[in-house]
């Protein structure tokens, strides 16, 4: 009886594998999503690009991180997202990867009201400044390592006393915004605060979904946004970007 329980055992495992091989969702590349489960984060490029695909059913999460979750548990067959936050999240899950091909590059920048030209003006002359002197690769070196982990670095406000520089931001994107504890920080958040010091301001830091931030910066909820957010040509209808601080490109994540 116990060598008949153990070869039907055996057999059900081997027709549960084989069905589990058959039923595999196989992603290779862009081609291979076409009827397929893709998850994106709500209000981005990432979901312009994969709302193109044939036939796709497209899942909108709040936040990236919570896309890779859902990745990992099998209820979507893959993620199309920007690279830098695709690569923080399949470091986290040993189960993810990043493929290969990747979709057109875009270009991150800040985002004021429409005609608020004079923080704007400010912002263009923070980022050109932070570019010419080097604080800029420090930066980058610091939320970008090509070797080790993030190291934040210590900027200083100097004008606490000022008036306050609302910033808006979605704190899930690491590395540019994401949190430590109770503390939002980042890549955007460090660049913030120089530009909130440079225009003599306390900066403060406005966490919302990232599908809420234009709505947000149109009502005055926040002045500026900086968020990863792609300049595209249907954006620059609701507000006026600074010049380009970061060129990033969407990628697609797949269960290994």
């Amino acid at each position: 009886m116990k060598k008949i329980t153990l070869a039907l055992l055996a057999a059900s495992v081997l027709l549960a594998t084989g069905c589990s091989k058959k039923n595999a969702v196989v992603i290779n590349n862009a081609d291979d999503l076409v009827g397929k489960k893709v998850g994106v984060q709500a209000g981005t490029t990432g979901e312009i690009y994969a709302s193109d695909i044939e036939n796709v059913k497209i899942s909108s999460f709040k936040s990236a991180i919570d896309a890779g979750l859902a990745l990992s548990a099998g209820t979507i067959d893959a993620i199309v997202l920007d690279e830098l936050p695709a690569k923080e999240i399949v470091k986290r899950s040993p189960k993810l990867k990043i493929l290969e091909q990747e979709f057109s590059l875009e270009d991150y920048a800040i985002a004021v009201r429409k005609g608020d030209e004079a923080l704007l003006s400010s912002i263009n002359a923070s980022i050109a400044r932070m570019k010419k002197d080097g604080t800029y690769d420090m930066l980058q070196k610091a939320f970008m390592p090509t070797e080790g982990e993030i190291v934040i670095p210590k900027i200083d406000e100097t004008a606490p006393n000022g008036d306050v520089l609302k910033l808006g931001t979605e704190a899930s994107f690491p590395p540019f915004e994401y949190t430590e504890g109770t503390k939002v920080v980042g890549f955007d958040v460090s660049q913030s605060q120089i530009f909130a010091n440079d225009a003599g301001m306390k900066l403060q830091v406005v966490a919302m979904a990232f599908d809420s931030l234009i709505a947000a910066l149109q009502s005055g909820a926040v002045d500026f946004i900086a968020a990863g957010m792609t300049v595209t040509e249907e954006r620059k209808l609701e507000v006026d970007f600074s010049e380009p601080y970061y060129q990033s490109k969407q990628v697609i994540i797949v269960r290994k």
